[in-house]
């Protein structure tokens, strides 16, 4: 199983040819889900005792399982928050898999480290944060929200030691992600919503004000976003983190979807105050071109992160001599080099093709926008936000909409799902694909 033989070097050969033939596809094939009992029907036992041999797994994998998933990189997935990795980032992503980097550490990964800390400092100088400034790529926003949390309330006991027992408490605001009310629980901390789609200083300081004393000493992190999922509603950081730093608060900055446009000349006022940010993250494999599974996770002082996270053990004591391992920086130890491929990217092409990249795609739903607004059966619901546009189908059901949404989708024609706003069924466009044109978006648009 482990030598290399002559069937493993053209079964090498031919994953290589299915990969490049799936990156020249332009488009790719959207492809949609089917029932358990189809993939059951054509697939079958998949993992036997003597094995189904290369070929077959691979024709198994490109003929009956790749169809049954979605393609998130079509031009025409304007869902949720899709991807668009780079040809070059998918492309070195094999080399990643190949080289079987653990990048837990500098001992072990040390030119795989430094290279990743490389993209997190490009994504620290669009952010304005300190030249100190650093961290690590962890698997996607939950997982970097929490561990930012984790810093900030272990940084928030080191500076308390008295209230070490007490529950920490967090404020965000009512549009944050579903992470962060996640990372309160797992942490065993309370949550104080406030405000509403977008947070401001005020809210902050009327919430804290609202607090009896004893919840304000167990107030250890403000949680604001950059860029909302849902509506793309960017926080008041500015006033947030005066009040942060009135209060001497902790502030994250959860930028997973929105925080990409730091890239964009043109966006980039949008985001000041994030700079005084305590913690911060970015998911390159949302808006930053990257592929799966990608989060940039960024402190301000990352030593703080450093006493919160380090595990210790015997057997680990090699790593303790000040050198930067990224383990250090997040809840966990192992570690792929996840950040290597997009690190390549920005490497082949530099950084002023990413700020135009991402400029592509905020004229892009700019544009689709005022095609809403000039087509008679639809209406902006709220302004049109950074890569987000949600809009109405007037007089229509959610019965309605899922229906259109699934004959879309069944059809090849593009993925386009409800959601909702103020209790309201409607539509939303996500666009972070430089490839999605106007022609794309005109096709959608006929169909309502």
């Amino acid at each position: 199983m482990h030598q290399v033989k002559p069937d493993i070097e053209a079964l090498s050969e031919a994953i290589v040819a299915y990969a490049i033939e799936r990156l020249r596809m332009d488009p790719p094939s959207l492809d949609h889900p089917v029932p358990q009992e189809t993939l059951e029907a054509l697939a079958g036992q998949t993992i036997t005792e003597d094995g189904l041999g290369g070929e077959k797994a691979l024709r198994l994998f490109i003929d009956t399982l790749a169809p049954a998933c979605i393609s998130e990189d079509h031009p025409r997935y304007l869902a949720f928050v899709p991807t668009a990795p780079s040809e070059v980032s998918t492309l070195f992503d094999l080399v990643v898999g190949a080289s079987n980097i653990c990048a837990s550490s500098w001992l072990e990964g040390a030119g795989a480290v430094y290279a990743e800390n490389q993209a997190l400092r490009w994504i620290s100088d669009i952010a304005g944060f300190p030249e100190g400034a650093g961290g690590v790529f962890v698997s996607g926003g939950t997982a970097g929200n929490l561990s930012a949390l984790v810093a900030a309330r272990h940084d928030w006991r080191q500076q308390h030691p008295d209230r070490a027992a007490q529950r920490g408490l967090i404020i965000s605001s009512r549009g944050a992600h579903a992470s962060i009310d996640q990372a309160a629980q797992v942490m065993d901390a309370d949550l104080v919503q406030s405000g509403g789609h977008q947070l401001t200083g005020a809210d902050v300081e009327s919430t804290i004000e609202a607090l009896s004393a004893e919840d304000r000493g167990r107030l250890f992190a403000v949680a604001c976003t950059a860029g909302t999922t849902n509506l793309g509603v960017i926080d008041d950081m500015q006033g947030i983190s005066n009040a942060c730093a009135k209060h001497g608060v902790w502030l994250h900055v959860d930028g997973a979807y929105g925080g990409a446009a730091l890239a964009a000349p043109s966006a980039r006022p949008l985001f000041n105050g994030i700079e005084k940010a305590d913690s911060f993250i970015v998911d390159p494999h949302k808006w930053l071109f990257a592929p799966f599974d990608c989060c940039a996770l960024i402190y301000a002082d990352p030593a703080k992160a450093r006493r919160a996270h380090r595990q210790h053990g015997d057997y680990l004591e090699v790593f303790y001599d000040g050198i930067w391992n990224p383990s250090d920086y997040a809840h966990h130890l192992s570690r792929r080099a996840r950040g290597l491929p997009f690190w390549f990217s920005l490497a082949v092409h530099g950084t002023r093709a990413y700020a135009e990249a991402v400029e592509i795609t905020l004229e892009r739903a700019q544009e689709a926008a005022m095609m809403i607004a000039a087509h008679p059966n639809l209406e902006m619901v709220t302004e049109q936000r950074l890569s987000i546009c949600v809009f109405r189908r007037k007089g229509w059901s959610p019965e309605q909409y899922k229906d259109w949404s699934d004959q879309l989708l069944e059809r090849g024609d593009g993925l386009v799902t409800p959601t909702k706003h103020e209790g309201e069924t409607v539509l939303r466009f996500c666009i972070v694909n430089p490839r999605t044109s106007r022609e794309d978006i005109q096709l959608i648009l006929d169909t309502l």
